[in-house]
């Protein structure tokens, strides 16, 4: 979803655009000096809006800072938290990655570099628990849960297809036949959240009632796996620690697979490593596969549009403070794939690789 957001965002043109970026904590009670720190930057947006547009009607957007601070729960704040506001925009974006600084941008358009890091680092998935005595959904990013599903379908009460009778509960079929009812009406509300979000789903739940959810999905593709529900610990801290061992397995494969893909591309003459090669070629919109190793950053001093100086410095006046990010947004915006990876099989290749399109 970050990405979608991304590139939905920077498309924005608005006189003004504000964004308010911080740094927030994930746990109590550090989490609560993060309520007071949104209020501050929002009042400093209002006070900065009054100063530089003075009597323009800008009333909607002063409305928006004004109770943006209560609508955000602290209680699932990540590592950083990022507020877009305009005359049609009111986006409240969460990242797993910290900012250089907290900042208020006002322009006419939003400033989405902050976020061009997480979008191609993080993972955001759901995670369902499931079982007969009651279903509950989550949104995750990465290893932790950054809110909980609560619409006309979820949370699910428990089972109204639970037997009691013991007749009825000695007959095979159905029990199978009340279980299956349950866990099809469960599958088409997933069905609905991954409509309106994208989002895969790890189910955390016994293997039978994996079994089951499996032979009644309308969409199978969109569950990723399952890890055995401990009911002693159910806490959405311990479900989405195992949810994320599953996500971590699956990229890891995806980041290998795209490894070799990479690899194979070299002999095709596809294949640049010069970074002035890259932003260029990301820039014509060629890129199609861009792989970048995690802790790589590079400053830059841009000497045209298409041409820089490599610096050392990413605070020098006109610096552009990572050149890798600009590319990766650049590639993204473009239906390009972008990996960042630590694997020990992109070391032969270098810190930042592009298989281009032609």
């Amino acid at each position: 979803m970050i990405r979608e957001q991304l590139l939905q965002l920077g498309q924005i043109q608005g006189d003004p655009c504000v964004t308010i970026s911080l740094n927030t904590h994930r746990t109590h009670p550090d989490s609560l000096q993060d309520a007071i720190r949104i209020q501050q930057l929002c009042r400093e947006a209002d006070n900065r809006l009054l100063k530089e547009y003075g009597k323009r009607d800008i009333k909607k957007i002063r409305e928006a800072l004004e109770t943006i601070p209560s609508e955000i729960d602290v209680n699932y704040n990540l590592d950083s938290l990022h507020v877009f506001i305009s005359e049609s925009t009111r986006e409240i974006i969460r990242s797993p990655w910290p900012v250089n600084e907290d900042a208020v941008h006002i322009g006419q358009g939003f400033a989405v570099r902050p976020l061009i890091k997480a979008a191609n680092r993080v993972a955001e998935y759901l995670v369902l628990l499931l079982s007969q005595s009651g279903v509950s959904l989550y949104e995750a990013m990465n290893d932790a849960i950054t809110g909980e599903i609560r619409n006309d379908d979820f949370p699910f009460p428990s089972s109204p297809y639970y037997l009691t009778h013991h007749d009825e509960q000695s007959d095979a079929r159905q029990v199978d036949n009340a279980v299956r009812q349950y866990f099809n009406k469960v599958d088409k509300a997933v069905v609905k959240v991954h409509h309106e979000t994208q989002l895969k789903c790890i189910v955390i739940c016994t293997g039978n009632n994996y079994s089951h959810l499996m032979m009644v999905a309308d969409k199978p593709g969109i569950y990723e796996g399952h890890a055995n529900i401990n009911y002693n610990n159910t806490t959405p801290h311990h479900i989405v620690s195992q949810a994320w061992e599953i996500v971590r397995t699956r990229q890891k494969e995806q980041r290998a697979a795209a490894i070799s893909e990479m690899k194979e591309a070299v002999s095709g003459g596809l294949v640049l490593t010069d970074l002035q090669e890259i932003y260029r070629a990301a820039k014509d919109g060629r890129g199609d596969l861009l792989i970048v190793r995690n802790e790589f950053s590079q400053p830059v001093k841009m000497t045209g549009e298409r041409t820089f100086d490599i610096i050392s410095d990413p605070s020098a006046e006109s610096a552009v403070d990572d050149i890798a990010s600009d590319v990766a947004w650049e590639v993204t915006s473009r239906n390009g794939r972008v990996v960042f990876t630590d694997q020990e099989e992109i070391k032969e290749l270098g810190d930042i690789v592009l298989k281009t399109r032609y």
